[in-house]
């Protein structure tokens, strides 16, 4: 009797433990998960173009004076400790007007990339595939930014990059490296005639939840053998914030050679500022002030004297109802050395807009 009661008391043990272990393992995040972003805008030209595109430089929220989609995508994530992957399809005038030069289905795919955890104790990962750019301090999600538009500065560099990339983070998250070899810049598919990969660097250090400090570099072309001038690129920014207030700051200096096998080098820069105040959880406002200077038009061309020369300033309000959710006003003003902007058929140094989007992430 006595080893029965004992048999019973040790299965009743075990069946608690597997029940214990069935809860635990219940509260663990599911390796798949889903999620999704969706962002309506309208936008008004004061310039009116005849064709509703802004100007050529401009890809998010670029349509003039209607109601349109500006980015939109479903996401599946797929993680455990040692593997993850990434699958986004996308569209919106902001797909349209940043993989122009992407073929076939490769137009509506906004991310696309597996990773490996190289090392067990070490958080090395090793990830391939289309990911979002290592330059710059926005992204494609406007949600996820402090302006509603993008400056000149992340309109006119990578929003993404297709290659692999070898990413460490530190054991207390505060440095991460990163060294990349691309396809170009931003490019899925490399350059026809082009048998050059590209090369990416990042260095990031958080010295508190309050400060991020920045430096990213890019080393490529995006022409073919034939004219071939390699591109150098020096990415940036710092982002603090000290209780409501917040301050981006960043700084691009691009260089490349006149013309193939030249040393000499064409340069650009342009520097950024962002100030924003949140009242509260609800509340917010951001001003913004730039100046991009590319006088030889390594990335912007524009055929006249004094090259791409233009400040711009703007203001938006944001208002949170929900977290997942945000509605924005924004009005923008850029102004140019030379008159590169056309208004009806007379041409004119100054482009403004107003622009109002609501976006929702899921």
């Amino acid at each position: 009797m006595k080893n029965i009661l004992l048999g019973a008391c040790l299965l009743t043990s075990g069946i608690l433990q597997a029940q214990d272990s069935l809860n635990n393992s219940t509260a663990v995040a599911p390796a798949v998960t889903f999620s999704g972003y969706l962002e309506a805008y309208y936008s008004y030209d004061f310039n009116k173009p005849p064709t509703n595109d802004k100007a050529g430089f401009l890809y998010s929220h670029n349509r003039h004076n209607e109601i349109n989609l500006n980015l939109g995508f479903v996401k599946g994530s797929y993680s455990t400790e040692r593997v993850r992957a990434n699958l986004a399809l996308a569209a919106g005038t902001y797909m349209n007007a940043n993989y122009a030069a992407e073929t076939g289905v490769l137009k509506n795919v906004f991310e696309a990339n597996a990773g490996l955890k190289l090392s067990a104790k070490s958080n090395l990962w090793l990830d391939a595939g289309i990911f979002s750019s290592h330059i710059g301090f926005e992204s494609a999600i406007s949600k996820d930014c402090w302006t509603l538009s993008r400056s000149l500065i992340a309109e006119n560099t990578p929003y993404y990059e297709s290659g692999a990339k070898l990413t460490y983070i530190s054991n207390n998250n505060k440095w991460l490296l990163s060294a990349l070899v691309l396809n170009g810049w931003q490019r899925i598919r490399r350059v026809e005639g082009n048998t050059l990969m590209s090369y990416g660097t990042q260095v990031q250090y958080k010295p508190s939840a309050k400060a991020t400090l920045n430096y990213s570099t890019f080393i490529g072309t995006d022409k073919p053998d034939s004219a071939r001038r390699m591109r150098y690129y020096h990415n940036l920014y710092g982002v603090f914030t000290m209780g409501k207030l917040g301050i981006t700051a960043g700084l691009d200096i691009g260089m490349e050679q006149k013309s193939k096998g030249s040393s000499e080098m064409n340069t650009l820069y342009a520097p950024v500022m962002i100030l924003r105040y949140s009242a509260n959880d609800k509340w917010a406002i951001a001003a913004r002030g730039e100046y991009y200077d590319d006088e030889d038009g390594i990335i912007i061309a524009t055929g006249t004297p004094e090259g791409f020369k233009t400040s711009g300033i703007s203001l938006n309000v944001d208002y949170m109802p929900v977290p997942a959710a945000v509605i924005r006003i924004e009005g923008r003003i850029l102004k140019s050395k030379d008159e590169i902007f056309t208004r009806n058929t007379e041409s004119r140094d100054v482009n403004s807009f107003v622009t109002a989007s609501i976006a929702v992430s899921f």
